[in-house]
């Protein structure tokens, strides 16, 4: 449940007069935009708040994966986890332009994922499959019907192959679409053949600090051009494209530009009258149920009721903030929309029906909000496991006293609600099920409308003579989880080939209902129960390779629940099997090293180095201004120049303490990163830019050794072919483009078709020390148990 000050926070900032406002501003148009993109944080944020909060269009954000191999600035979540994150960022990045989120990717286990980068489409369609991402787009297509679609990034190359992809599937799907022979098996779900009317492309360049377009931008045919500011807050409408952007903070975003942009420029590629020059891209579209009225051969009294319903509207949004004036206004608008739906022809229906539907639903939605009816609801605890019971309480506002209100709970399968208590407060018990499901991490959808989550509130009220529904959040999401959740330490372990050492101690925490705990070894290995907790002990000596332990509780697999908690979305969580994995490897430590590791929480190389047995100090602001000389080897993690000002400020101590004799390894950091190339290393380097063309996206491509010979290369592990084997994702990025003499480059690698880049990994001696760069995905390798990363790393941390 949330806490007083959350609520407050809450409350600030979603004012109720702004609320109505936007309410009132979603009826002006019966236009549907959707906006394509590959990842949470592709929008065209300023442009989608103009279309949405100042010409009134509903505006569908379709993203066909979770960001879920992206990086973190915020913190230590990566891949599924990272994917619930980025999932809640984009959903309430939606939230602040009042948009819907239409989800085609469900998370790392369904093909259409983020797997980090691609050059190209056919590179991303080969992870994700084109006719998948096809036909998820004309379901969406056909589901949310919108009259215009525009993706946020151009098919060319130099551009993030996800982006190229997405934007080719976005126009193959258009006459899929409208295709009434195309994918039966939507019709038989009761879904019907739509044809988007206007599919543009972006007309500006999607180059910068990371892309590079090598091609111009399509000609310009209409500029969308965002008029004033947005009456209820007074803000230009790209800064509340920037307020919107500020909650993919785990992307970094959230900017303050000097001047908002105003304009946007389109390229019209398909419509039915073909690329042609307009003055506005609601040209030729039916923008208004006035413009709808006035179609050819539509029955007198529809066309009068369409009317007489704008007009209403018009009135409505005229009366603001009177709410008894707005209540008034649209209760006659719903009339008029329900004569309308009665007598309009079959045919008007199919093409049109969905416009007033929506219209029905937006001014409920408005007249229960100048109503006052509904004040909040939440579920304590907000989180179950099947078998128990939790309490849902919905507040009624003052808008509900002397009217019929009914509220229902809606909720998913395996939880039942038993009403207690009436009021201005409804309280239901809820029941989960033994056998109830646990819920799915990623829904496929959130809606600016409400109803969002595993469970929601419906509430009626009687208002001006009619029975008036709307769909409500809940203050915290609602979820089904394990009864349980197992917390191994470590959860990984690494083992040297050849080692002395006879167990390792496990330390296991269960939280939740306590249940016994027990494990299935696999051959080779046992597990022991000591009175601090287990130990984990081979059988016989270690084989090369990757073994798993299973942890079972009361008999069944365990699972590890994480929370996810920030300020921005609220709380989330992600679950996973529990699982203690043995990476049994040929790993030498080099002598005497004693390391120091400087994080900027986006990494766990610190904690890896310590589990491959080495001497590990994390290094906080006071370790930094202390005796550096104590340390054979200083790391410093990925981002962590950028995100961490105190080692910013250590930056001449740093290049003392190489000077004096010490090693400094820095692992990649982005332009951005608080990275400046004659400052920030010890000697000159600069990390390429745009950052697209200064990395290696597959992970197996051939790495070439410049320098066989190289301290770093020979031990205390011979780094050899195999040790480029099983890597994951990709081989590195924002490689270092240019250096000064005193390095050397030590590998040469390169993606299909292009040059081989140098820049993954240089050394120099320095006075009696040496700076190491690398630009290698280390710190995911290692996450990933990678063999070859872990002996690599080893050597890089060796005294200089």
């Amino acid at each position: 449940m949330l806490t007083a000050r959350e609520r407050i926070e809450r409350q600030m900032s979603d004012p109720s007069l702004v609320r109505l406002h936007r309410k009132l501003s979603r009826l002006k148009s019966t236009v549907t935009m959707m906006n394509t993109g590959a990842h949470p944080d592709d929008e065209q944020n300023g442009m989608l708040a103009w279309f949405r909060l100042g010409l009134g269009m509903r505006v569908v954000i379709a993203c066909s994966t979770r960001g879920e191999g992206g990086q973190n600035a915020l913190g230590p979540e990566r891949l599924g986890p990272l994917g619930v994150l980025r999932s809640r960022e984009l959903e309430e990045a939606a939230r602040a332009i009042d948009g819907d989120v239409c989800w085609l990717g469900h998370g790392p286990a369904d093909p259409v994922h983020d797997f980090g980068f691609s050059k190209d489409g056919d590179a991303t369609f080969t992870r994700w499959g084109e006719a998948r991402i096809v036909e998820r787009l004309v379901r969406a297509y056909r589901m949310e019907r919108p009259d215009i679609v525009i993706p946020t990034f151009l098919d060319v190359p130099g551009q993030h192959g996800h982006h190229r992809a997405m934007t080719r599937a976005a126009e193959t799907a258009i006459a899929l679409a409208a295709d009434p022979n195309a994918y039966p098996e939507h019709l038989a779900e009761g879904l019907k053949p739509w044809k988007v009317a206007k599919y543009y492309l972006p007309a500006w360049s999607g180059g910068g600090d990371t892309y590079d377009d090598e091609v111009p931008p399509p000609d310009t045919t209409v500029t969308v051009v965002a008029e004033g500011r947005e009456p209820a807050t007074g803000a230009d409408y790209d800064r509340i494209g920037e307020w919107s952007r500020y909650y993919h903070a785990s992307q970094g975003m959230g900017h303050w530009p000097k001047r908002p942009d105003t304009a946007w420029p389109l390229h019209l590629k398909l419509s039915a009258a073909g690329s042609k020059a307009e003055q506005s891209v609601l040209e030729d579209l039916p923008a208004s149920f006035a413009v709808l009225a006035g179609l050819p051969g539509l029955p007198a009294n529809v066309a009068e009721a369409l009317r007489s319903a704008d007009a209403a509207i018009a009135v409505a949004i005229a009366a603001f903030p009177d709410r008894d004036a707005i209540m008034k206004a649209l209760t006659e608008a719903a009339g008029w929309l329900d004569v309308a739906v009665s007598s309009a022809p079959e045919e008007f229906k199919t093409l049109h029906g969905h416009r007033i539907a929506r219209k029905q639903v937006e001014v409920d939605a408005a007249i229960l909000d100048a109503a006052a009816i509904f004040e909040r609801a939440y579920v304590d605890p907000s989180t179950i496991s099947p078998g128990s019971v939790s309490e849902m309480t919905v507040e009624l506002g003052d808008g509900a006293k002397g009217r019929k209100v009914d509220v229902t709970p809606v909720l998913p399968a395996g939880i039942s609600a038993s009403p207690r208590s009436h009021g201005d407060e409804r309280v239901f018990t809820l029941t989960a099920a033994r056998a109830a499901p646990l819920s799915g991490l990623y829904l496929p959808a959130w809606s600016a409308l409400g109803g969002n989550g595993h469970a929601c509130v419906k509430v009626s009220a009687e208002i001006g003579g009619r029975m008036v529904t709307g769909a409500f959040d809940l203050e915290e999401p609602f979820a089904v989880a394990p009864a349980q959740s197992l917390t191994l330490l470590p959860d990984a372990l690494v083992v040297p080939l050849g080692t002395k050492r006879a167990e390792w101690p496990i330390k296991a925490s269960i939280s939740g209902v306590d249940a016994p705990l027990s494990f299935k070894t696999p051959a080779g290995w046992v597990m022991k129960k000591t009175d601090g907790g287990w130990t984990a002990s081979p059988t016989d000596a270690a084989k090369p390779g990757l073994a798993e332990i299973e942890p079972q509780i009361d008999g069944r697999p365990a699972f590890q629940v994480t929370p996810i908690v920030y300020r921005h979305i609220g709380r989330a969580g992600f679950r996973a099997p529990a699982a203690l994995k043995v990476l049994s490897l040929d790993l030498n430590l080099p002598e005497g090293a004693r390391v120091g590791y400087v994080g900027g929480g986006a990494d766990r190389v610190g904690m890896w180095l310590a589990r491959m047995g080495l001497d590990v100090t994390e290094l906080d602001a006071q370790a930094l201004s202390g005796d550096l000389s104590q340390f054979t080897t200083i790391v410093v993690g990925i981002f962590a120049f950028g995100i961490r000002k105190d080692l910013a400020a250590a930056t001449g101590r740093l290049h003392r303490f190489v000077e004096e004799g010490g090693h400094l390894v820095t692992l990649y950091h982005r332009p951005s990163d608080g990275w400046n190339p004659g400052e920030t290393p010890v000697r000159r380097i600069e990390i390429g830019s745009p950052s697209l063309r200064w990395r290696v996206t597959d992970p197996k491509a051939e790495v070439t050794v410049l320098s066989p010979d190289h301290v770093l290369l020979q031990g205390p592990n011979v780094i050899g072919p195999e040790d480029w084997q099983g890597w994951d994702k990709e081989r590195g990025l924002y490689f270092a483009s240019r250096w000064d003499d005193v390095y050397e480059p030590l590998l040469a690698m390169h993606d299909p078709n292009e040059q081989p880049l140098k820049g993954a990994l240089v050394s120099g001696a320095i006075g009696r020390g040496r700076h190491t760069h690398t630009s290698l995905v280390l710190h995911h390798q290692l996450d990933k148990l990678v063999p070859g990363a872990f002996r690599l790393m080893a050597n890089l941390v060796q005294p200089a």
